[in-house]
């Protein structure tokens, strides 16, 4: 049997690390929302016994360093089903860009596999068992938009986003995850307004949405990258209404109401950023059998 299932890039309207736990895990607090921006995993069993990962980008690992492969591995011991795999990654999401490609791209796995073997877990069920691949993997299941706390596995969905367009600009820059999350434990952060954006969520007010954006990673990848700062403020300069990087970086997105303003935004970028995208909120996923 094979499946197609979209894989799409997640951004962070809003980041914060409230504390650290006794073991050294960070508790988060995050407001994602899916974009459609996605990549494209298809699943095919087969009796080999093996798993086998490709893609059409030369930057992705096919063996257990994968977060696709890691989800399979995952999925199959825990439900005791055996069977081969061929799980095909055709990648739209820039890679190392902190809006969650490979986390998408395991989440997508879990989903299908789901599908394929009729094992009728929850998304609750299976978030868990993403947690143990990345932290955003839980939210990637679940998709669209919400509040994620906990460890990443606490996930509770919020109301739509109203009509909105995201620019996306990724500078060519590389940034260690590990090394800002290092960071951030010696470092004093500015914690960003998450009720406020809550609220304006909750009353579809896009106003106090664009003002009330914050990440407190941005400071601590900024200071090693000032490209990522640079793209920022020329998002606001040619029109966006607000700003701001998502997860560690480095690549940043402004929100503009209106389809022309974001093309107009677009189209300035590009000629001083070589990956700019421009889209929307994230539709339902697509399937294909």
């Amino acid at each position: 049997m094979k499946l197609i299932v979209r894989a799409p890039a997640k951004l962070n309207l809003s980041l914060d690390a409230p504390f650290t736990h006794s073991d050294g895990t960070i508790e988060w607090r995050m407001v994602m929302t899916s974009i459609g921006l996605s990549d494209f995993v298809q699943i095919e069993t087969n009796s080999s016994n093996t798993i086998k990962v490709t893609s059409d980008s030369g930057f992705l690992p096919g063996d257990s360093r994968n977060l696709a492969y890691k989800a399979a591995e995952i999925f199959l011991e825990k439900t005791g089903i055996d069977t081969g795999l061929v799980i095909s990654i055709e990648k739209h999401i820039p890679v190392a860009a902190g809006l969650g490609g490979g986390s998408s791209d395991a989440a997508a796995v879990f989903r299908a596999l789901n599908d394929i073997f009729e094992t009728h877990l929850s998304l609750d069920q299976l978030a868990k068992m993403g947690l143990a691949v990345d932290s955003d993997v839980p939210y990637c299941i679940y998709g669209d938009t919400a509040l994620v706390s906990g460890r990443g596995e606490v996930i509770t969905p919020l109301q739509k986003l109203p009509k909105m367009w995201f620019v996306l600009a990724k500078p060519n820059v590389s940034v260690s995850t590990p090394r800002v999350l290092r960071k951030l434990l010696k470092t004093p952060i500015s914690h960003p307004r998450t009720d406020e954006l809550l609220r304006g969520i909750a009353e579809q007010d896009y106003t106090k949405i664009v003002t009330n954006l914050g990440n407190a990673l941005e400071a601590i990848s900024m200071a090693e990258h000032p490209q990522i700062l640079t793209l920022k403020q020329r998002l606001l300069k040619y029109g966006c209404d607000g700003s701001q990087m998502s997860g560690s970086g480095p690549t940043v997105f402004g929100i503009c109401r209106t389809e022309s303003r974001a093309k107009r935004v677009y189209n300035s970028l590009s000629g001083f950023c070589n990956e700019v995208y421009l889209t929307q909120v994230a539709c339902e996923r697509i399937h294909q059998s």
